[in-house]
């Protein structure tokens, strides 16, 4: 992984709320992968994904960790917005969280690509082909709980929270956008099973600070907007020429490359194939039980 833009360890101890575009299943082993070397982030995050992972052999991991699952779909939309916030409420400060990631497209970019465009297409919004529009959602019911009163202006959802464990509330908002080589993301499968040829995945950061992001509905639909088109800009530029464009003030793009070691990368596959093994043994047994 190479690593672009502004540098996110100086802002790790600090409250934050991670907006990311979304591409594979891949794209969290990408992030989890980025942030192991971000001091305590990894296990002061709180994740937001598809309630379909909540059937995997990390799910029950996830759920213990007091991650949040979400049902997509305009039928569910209202209540699990209503539910994210009782959850953020409940477990995001008495679990010491500080970072919480989300994916605002909703779903995949091959899945939603089409509807997106046609979407834009009617209400006169940029075309977009390597991003989709984000939603506002979420991304509104987190700052209206975690974000402090004084930071916008705004009474915060969890203020009576915030009090209580002298919290500054979210601080910053991080924009980060992965970006594989051809566009062709990885999928968890791939990362497992390693049947594709190595290769380089970059992440672009951009760091916001949150007294800068608006929370009134029409004013922070516009904001999100203009960060998936500074998006599609950024990865239309790398596909292009193989590299992000420079910062602001920059007149080269500075990259920096993320290592690991083995003996860490070889613990984390062997125990994706073990839990893999226990939750098909699982499958089978009560497969086995019911016919």
């Amino acid at each position: 992984v190479v690593e672009w833009g502004d540098d996110v360890k100086a802002v790790s101890e600090d409250e934050a709320m991670v907006l990311v575009n979304h591409q594979a299943t891949g794209d969290v082993c990408t992030l989890m992968m980025c942030l192991q070397d971000k001091g305590t982030v990894v296990r002061q995050m709180m994740w937001l994904m598809d309630h379909i992972f909540k059937y995997t052999n990390f799910g029950i991991v996830s759920l213990i960790h007091g991650d949040f699952f979400i049902r997509q779909g305009k039928a569910h939309r209202d209540q699990q917005l209503v539910l994210l916030k009782e959850h953020l409420e409940k477990y995001y400060r008495s679990r010491n969280r500080k970072w919480i990631v989300l994916f605002p497209e909703g779903g995949f970019l091959r899945k939603r690509r089409e509807t997106s465009q046609a979407f834009a297409k009617k209400n006169n919004l940029p075309f977009l082909k390597h991003v989709t529009l984000p939603r506002l959602g979420a991304t509104q019911v987190i700052l209206k709980t975690l974000v402090a009163p004084q930071e916008n202006g705004t009474p915060a959802g969890g203020d009576a929270v915030i009090k209580e464990s002298k919290s500054k509330g979210l601080q910053w908002v991080i924009d980060a956008t992965i970006a594989y080589p051809k566009g062709e993301p990885i999928d968890i499968q791939t990362w497992i099973l390693g049947y594709r040829q190595p290769t380089v995945t970059h992440v672009h950061y951009r760091i916001f600070p949150v007294k800068d992001v608006p929370v009134e509905p029409e004013a922070l639909t516009h904001w999100l907007y203009q960060r998936f088109i500074e998006k599609e800009d950024l990865l239309t530029h790398f596909y292009e020429t193989g590299a992000f464009p420079p910062l602001q003030g920059q007149t080269k793009a500075i990259s920096r490359e993320m290592t690991l070691s083995n003996l860490w990368l070889v613990g984390i596959q062997s125990f994706a194939f073990l839990s893999g093994g226990m939750w098909y043994c699982i499958f089978q047994y009560f497969y086995h039980c019911l016919f």
